[in-house]
């Protein structure tokens, strides 16, 4: 527990409770209008919303779904991949972004990570790229994007597809070093982009804990081609052009109208929750920056960060020791990821022997979250930082 000045506050990784209370009054009125007016399905709210975000992020489509890892199914069926296409993505990533390949029959062709950003390493790529090869996910993790100024260099020149997934990294903006990387049908001519506007097509997760976050699952993919928005509308919904016309095979994934009024409502405050956590991201740095044992999280030169997780990675410590002794004093952690994506069982058959990610194990030895959500105080933050100092120090006698 944390002592503040008049009660006892439970320090938690994520606190929406706080942050629904400051926006009660617009939640509330946009649930009881989806309520009031039945349409839970297919609702207005949904278009309102759809067209809010795309507005937000400077992309010329945004077609809402069930869930993040919907939307990346979605953008694959989309594409027209086949069974036995090879998808090159990040082995340091939720499995939400191996899974849904290996469910169409694809083949997960996993590429170590940047130590720094943890993002895919672009020079790895090009080695794994085989006649196979249709497309890259690149995953850009924890709130920052991966180089994209590469990732599109090398889509362009080995005709593959991009798909982001920015599940983790919404509203972050990419600097690119030359606009001949960015996409012909970019809607702008901008040196800048939004995270999930660069590639083909963009994917994200409106689960509650993301930066924009619904109360209970949401998703959406972002595109600026209009007829692969058509197309991924059309997948959404059954395959259907119009109700029982099915041109394409198709599933059922919807974003329904509570969580699109419900998003309608936080989406004007999804700057202010980035510098919040920005804010927070800079508190930690000033106490935890200067620890020999700490690395605190790094920037990609080209990429905003919007802090979706603040993660260090723990030099000569025991970090099970570690997240013990933070607990035993009211202070939660956690750990994305503790298992290498291709030791994961599931995914064993995809992995060719001999073959290590070096990076990625020593992340998943070494690195570990902090409490990171906009409702954090400066004192608050203060107080976990200077525990995790004490603690690290105890555990080094």
């Amino acid at each position: 527990m944390f002592n503040t000045k008049d009660k006892m506050q439970k320090i938690q990784m994520v606190d929406l409770k706080s942050q629904y209370e400051k926006i009660k009054t617009e939640i509330d009125a946009g649930i009881h209008e989806v309520i009031n007016n039945t349409q839970f399905i297919k609702g207005p709210q949904i278009k309102i919303f759809e067209d809010n975000l795309a507005a937000t992020l400077g992309v010329k489509h945004v077609i809402g779904c069930a869930n993040g890892t919907d939307a990346l199914q979605i953008a694959m069926m989309a594409l027209d991949l086949k069974p036995g296409d090879e998808v090159i993505l990040p082995v340091f990533t939720y499995v939400a972004t191996a899974e849904v390949i290996a469910l169409l029959g694809l083949i997960p062709v996993m590429v170590d990570v940047d130590v720094d950003t943890f993002c895919i390493d672009t020079n790895l790529i090009e080695s794994k790229i085989s006649s196979k090869t249709k497309a890259i996910v690149p995953v850009h993790l924890f709130g920052q994007c991966a180089n994209m100024d590469e990732v599109m260099r090398i889509a362009k020149k080995h005709n593959l597809f991009v798909i982001e997934d920015t599940a983790q990294a919404i509203g972050s903006v990419y600097q690119f070093n030359s606009i001949s990387n960015k996409m012909e049908n970019s809607s702008n001519n901008e040196i800048t982009q939004k995270a999930g506007t660069i590639g083909h097509i963009g994917t994200t997760s409106f689960f509650p804990s993301k930066n924009l976050g619904c109360y209970g699952d949401g998703g959406a993919l972002m595109t600026n081609d209009d007829e692969l928005a058509k197309k991924i509308r059309m997948i959404c919904n059954h395959g259907q052009s119009v109700q029982y016309v099915h041109d394409v095979i198709g599933v059922n994934s919807r974003l329904d109208s509570i969580q699109a009024a419900i998003l309608n409502a936080k989406l004007p405050h999804l700057k202010e929750y980035e510098v919040a956590r920005q804010n927070a991201a800079s508190w930690y740095d000033e106490i935890l920056g200067n620890n020999a044992n700490i690395i605190v999280p790094k920037r990609n030169a080209n990429s905003t960060h919007v802090f979706h997780q603040y993660t260090i990675q723990l030099v000569g410590i025991d970090r099970d020791k570690l997240r013990a002794q933070l607990a035993e004093k009211g202070i939660p952690s956690m750990v994305y990821y503790p298992i290498e994506l291709h030791k994961q069982k599931a995914f064993e058959i995809y992995h060719k022997a001999g073959e290590t990610y070096p990076i990625s194990a020593q992340l998943c030895q070494t690195v570990l979250s902090l409490p990171m959500h906009t409702e954090l105080s400066k004192e608050t933050v203060s107080f976990i930082a200077s525990q995790v100092i004490l603690s690290i120090d105890s555990l080094l006698v």
